[in-house]
């Protein structure tokens, strides 16, 4: 045993330290001897010795280790209960039907990612008789619904593997519903999106298709394929002398720039997937892609920056699945709310892309009633879209806002709207022309597009229907037409513009989806007034604005046309209403009026080095008086509207999956009429 004392041998002192161990720590007496009474005090002097705030960090770790545990047991108990009584079924089912194997679900082969080969289409089905070349089209009694945003179009091979793949699949299993892609885009029947809630949505995604739904594409017909020759003759002169730019300059071989987005491009994308021109669209798309940018110090009218460009963009990346075209609208869609910062929430007319400002324009703050009512249907589909509420809630609340204002005339509104104050100005001028027409326009597709549940927009626009009957139709000597003229504080004027020609085919679209049989009889005696506005003139060819006589004259007609009025824009508005009217009379003769138009615009406005040209005097078929400019609604509105007017295939863009905004931009509806 060892023993010690505690000595000092000078400086510097030195500690020393004893310890006696006897014979009682040798037989574990009160010292250690590794039993468990002793790790126990030995470990609770340790616990004493931490801090409080270290005991509770472990006390914590311990509580949630133990939920872990306990929701990890749930858990895996349930699933095995699963299994287990999935087997026990299925060992039911075979006893039960001796013979029977439960089929495994179909897997479907990944999207390709975005950069996958644009310039390649997928084809149909085999099933389906080859396309003429160049003019290939989807199924278009399908609805397309987007796919989600990292889809693109798939390439050839790929796509027609997988379709393939399904086909055989279908042969097995004949109750499995199967999911064909066209051009990347997945295609459902009879299916839509419900409208945005107050609550931030999910983007849509895909969904499956009944194959035996699909039909046989109808084949494109001669007087189509005009329509494509006048279109790759118009993009001629585009891609030659204004390829990037706004709007071509046919004579003068050069371009014209209104906003430097390259309208007209934006304008004709999804002019050219209708019309199966794969080659120019995916060139149009490549610039799209590189060349389109929208963080740039320029001022954009707010209405025609959102049908042609915001509407073009939605509606392409509708038909075609490639999500480059969403991301686009939803850059340009952001830019363009700084408009809505108004002290009514009455937009204003102008914005700054690069800078996020807005204004009215410099001589007055008013906006007019068309352009802040005519943006509802591209702000409420990116809603839906991205799930961000934002913009449908800004345009819903100029609707609302416009539903409860003062200063209507049994439904008709005037043409303009203080920013400001948020009142009607200029009160006491009715017209279905411009700055009020799209108006009535809007309020009727609204309601389409949301399923014909939004009641005040019906109210609206059946109420204006009837103030038009009441206060604004007319009819001319000496043939009778039935025209729509203007009220100036109480004086009819018998003034029509082009424009109003949009009124036939609004008037059908409502009468087929269950309004008042009168409308489609008013829609019947429009279009034919406005086909006199054509029919009557030198050139075939309708002016900007025409007067009706009210009363008989020997040797005048029923149109008289004023010089100031004379010009032509290659406007589409009548070719738009003949389109609606074919597609629910089937009457041959709309097709043919339409046939005179296209031949005369051929006639009096094309350019032999490419383009057409809007003319000065629609009244002299030996000079026209040629403008030198190619509006880019004649690629995204006229050429579209035609093409689908010929068409013999009823559901090319169908009309009760589609709503076209005020451009010709095909918007999907977003539940079953």
């Amino acid at each position: 045993m060892y023993s010690g004392t505690v000595a000092v041998a000078g400086p510097p002192l030195r500690d020393f330290i004893s310890v006696t161990v006897g014979p009682e720590e040798a037989v574990g007496v009160g010292g250690y001897n590794n039993s468990k009474a002793w790790r126990r005090r030995s470990c609770w002097r340790k616990w004493k010795q931490l801090s409080r705030l270290q005991r509770s960090v472990i006390l914590f770790l311990f509580a949630f280790l133990a939920v872990c545990g306990v929701i990890s047991y749930t858990s895996m108990g349930e699933a095995w209960k699963s299994i287990t009584n999935k087997s026990s079924d299925d060992q039911r089912t075979e006893q039960e039907i001796p013979g029977l194997k439960l089929a495994n679900p179909a897997v479907l082969p990944a999207p390709q990612k975005a950069d996958a080969i644009h310039g390649d289409y997928p084809e149909l089905s085999r099933q389906k008789p080859p396309k003429p070349p160049h003019v290939r089209r989807g199924p278009s009694n399908l609805q397309i619904k987007a796919p989600r945003r990292d889809t693109r179009l798939k390439t050839r091979h790929d796509t027609m593997r997988a379709v393939e793949e399904l086909v055989e699949a279908d042969k097995v299993e004949k109750t499995e519903k199967s999911i064909i892609s066209w051009r990347g885009a997945v295609i459902e029947p009879d299916q839509s999106t419900e409208p945005p809630s107050s609550k931030i949505m999910e983007p849509e995604k895909p969904s499956s298709v009944e194959a035996e739904d699909q039909k046989e594409p109808v084949p494109i017909n001669e007087r189509q394929l005009a329509v494509i020759e006048a279109f790759r003759h118009a993009w001629k002169g585009y891609k030659d002398f204004a390829w990037g730019h706004d709007e071509l300059k046919p004579l003068s071989k050069s371009y014209s720039e209104w906003f430097g987005l390259g309208l007209t491009l934006i304008d004709a994308l999804d002019t050219m997937w209708i019309l199966g021109l794969k080659d120019e669209f995916e060139e149009a798309r490549k610039w799209v892609a590189t060349d389109l940018v929208f963080d740039k110090n320029v001022d954009v009218n707010l209405f025609e920056s959102t049908i042609r460009i915001l509407g073009g963009l939605l509606s392409t990346y509708h038909l075609s699945g490639d999500s480059l075209f969403l991301e686009k609208a939803k850059d340009i869609g952001n830019r363009l709310m700084p408009a809505f910062k108004t002290p009514s929430k009455i937009p204003y007319s102008d914005v700054n892309l690069g800078r996020g400002t807005a204004h009215p324009p410099r001589w007055t703050s008013d906006s007019t009633v068309a352009e802040v009512t005519s943006i509802q249907l591209e702000f409420r589909e990116l809603s839906r879209l991205t799930g961000d509420e934002k913009f449908q809630k800004a345009v819903d609340e100029v609707m609302k806002h416009v539903h409860t204002l003062s200063g209507k005339n049994d439904g008709l509104v005037p043409m303009f709207i203080n920013t400001n104050s948020g009142q009607f100005t200029h009160l006491g001028v009715y017209t279905l022309g411009a700055r009020a027409d799209s108006y009535y326009e809007y309020l009727l597709k609204q309601w389409i597009q949301g399923g014909k549940k939004e009641n005040e927009l019906l109210e609206d626009y059946m109420r204006a229907i009837e103030g038009v009957k009441k206060h604004l139709l007319q009819r001319s000597e000496p043939k009778k037409l039935t025209f729509v003229g203007e009220l100036t504080h109480g004086h009819f004027s018998a003034k029509m513009d082009h424009l109003v020609c949009f009124l036939p085919g609004t008037l059908a679209l409502g009468a087929h989806n269950g309004l008042a049989a009168d409308h489609m009889k008013l829609a019947e005696t429009l279009i034919e007034t406005c086909y006199q506005m054509y029919a009557q003139v030198e050139t075939g060819l309708s002016p900007e604005i025409v007067h009706f006589n009210l009363h008989a004259q020997k040797g005048h007609k029923d149109v008289e046309i004023k010089p100031a009025d004379r010009h032509n824009l290659l406007r589409p508005e009548t070719v738009e209403s003949l389109f609606y009217m074919y597609r629910f009379t089937g009457d041959k003769k709309y097709q043919d009026w339409g046939w005179e138009i296209l031949q005369n615009f051929n006639r009096y406005t094309r350019v032999p080095t490419g383009g057409y040209t809007s003319i000065n005097n629609v009244q002299n078929p030996s000079n026209p008086e040629p403008r030198d400019k190619m509006e880019s609604f004649f690629l995204g509105e006229t050429l579209k509207y035609m093409f689908l007017l010929f068409s013999d295939d009823i559901d090319l863009i169908n009309v009760d999956k589609y709503v076209f905004n005020t451009e010709a931009h095909p918007l999907p509806i977003w539940v079953p009429a």
